[in-house]
Parts: C-alpha cells; sequence; structure tokens
C-alpha cells in the first residue's frame, strides 16, 4: 500500500471510531506501530485534528471533512481543467470516465463549495479532437499496460513507410499531436512516434519484460525528461 493511501486509511479508520489504538491500525494496515506513530504525527503536522497520544488512542473530530482539506480552489479548478482536456484528447475510453469523474468531485466537496467545479474558465472542445487517432491511442495503451509488443507500419516526415516491432512504453500529447515512445526493435533504440503516421497496426500477442536499458525511465533520461 502506498503511503498516500494508508494515511487515507488512517483518516477514514479514526473517523469511524471514538478511539483507535495505534495497535489496531498497525494490524489492520499491515505495519508497525512505529509508523502508525509516525503517520499520526505527520497527519497532525498537516493540519488534521488528531486527538490523543502514543500508548492511549487516537480519535478524530467526525466533523472533520476530509475532502475539504485536501482540495483548495486552485486545485479543483486544476483537476476540472484536466479532465476537459481528458474528455477533449485521451481517447474513448478516458473522455467517457472524465464526465463521472466530474460528478464524483463535486459529491466529495462541501456543499458551499461545488460551485467551483463550474468556476474554471478554461475549456477544449467537447468534440474529441484526436478522433482520427482514438483507436490507436486505446490500443497503445493496452500495450503499455500489458507489456505488449505491437507491430505496426510507420511513415516518416518524406512519407517512407516502414515495419516496426516496437514494445510501447509510454504517451505523450505535445498540445497538437499524440507521440508513442517505445523501444524500437529495428533500430534497437528508443523512438518517438507520431501516432497520426502510424499506419497498420496490430498487438502480435507476444509480451516483454522490463530490461535496463530499455525502460521508459531510462528514454526519459536519454531525452533529458528526467
Amino acid at each position: 500500500m502506498r503511503r498516500a493511501d494508508r494515511l487515507f486509511q488512517i483518516v477514514q479508520r479514526l473517523r469511524a471510531r471514538r478511539l483507535t489504538t495505534a495497535a489496531q491500525l498497525a494490524t489492520s494496515l499491515g505495519v508497525s506501530e512505529r509508523t502508525i506513530y509516525r503517520d499520526v504525527r505527520d497527519l497532525s503536522l498537516s493540519g488534521v485534528p488528531v486527538r490523543g497520544e502514543a500508548g492511549v488512542g487516537y480519535s478524530l473530530d467526525r466533523s472533520f471533512d476530509l475532502t475539504a482539506l485536501m482540495f483548495t480552489p486552485e486545485e479543483v479548478e486544476a483537476v476540472v481543467v484536466g479532465l476537459r482536456l481528458v474528455r477533449a484528447y485521451g481517447g474513448p475510453k478516458l473522455a467517457a470516465a472524465a464526465a463521472p469523474a466530474v460528478d464524483k468531485i463535486v459529491l466529495a466537496l462541501p456543499k458551499d463549495r461545488r460551485e467551483e467545479v463550474e468556476r474554471p474558465r478554461m475549456y477544449a472542445p467537447t468534440r474529441n479532437a484526436q478522433r482520427a487517432v482514438e483507436g490507436v491511442i486505446e490500443t497503445m495503451r493496452a500495450a503499455i499496460e500489458n507489456h505488449a509488443v505491437v507491430e505496426m507500419s510507420y511513415s516518416d516526415g518524406g512519407g517512407a513507410s516502414t515495419q516496426r516491432r516496437v514494445r510501447p512504453l509510454g504517451l505523450h500529447f505535445w498540445g497538437s499531436a499524440w507521440t508513442l515512445a517505445a523501444w524500437c526493435e529495428l533500430r534497437r533504440d528508443f523512438r518517438s512516434f507520431r501516432l497520426d503516421r502510424i499506419g497498420t497496426y496490430a498487438v502480435t500477442g507476444d509480451t516483454f519484460r522490463d530490461e535496463p536499458g530499455k525502460t521508459l525511465d531510462d528514454y526519459l533520461r536519454k531525452i533529458g525528461a528526467k
């Protein structure tokens, strides 16, 4: 479990009971009591009103609203604008997920702050601006997730086409075009492919493992992005 998820679970457990001991939290979350003491201290320092002390138990005012603490007005704006961009440019599956995600943000906010969701005045096209490549986006997203090798035809800037067998590593959006970061088995090196220049494409059924020198982190270091 990620530390951020653990902190969230600690807050939820403290809200649910009148008094919770470090031992109970440690057992339910699968960590040591020392870890719980450190997490509770950090929650307190971040502004979460935890009551009690080590060796006795902890409690949290049930009126405490975690979401009100989590999102500043600027953070709400950032999330809403980001979801609007995903709806326009992220491919059909992510676009379909954007609207219910906004609804969940509305429900998560206190009632007196819900109008903040409508406040941002930054918009993206409501129609999918990447319709021509949305099929490629979905295929490559799935291939990245499943470590699946893809075979495809690709045309360079001069129109010359080659057949490529690649390991998809990441998708990058540059404002006007999507690119695929991949390890190209033909060139035996990293390559960045514009999705609108990919012709035919198919998942081969072969999979790959991350190898030193061929990972997304390696690619980002090579292009100076990490």
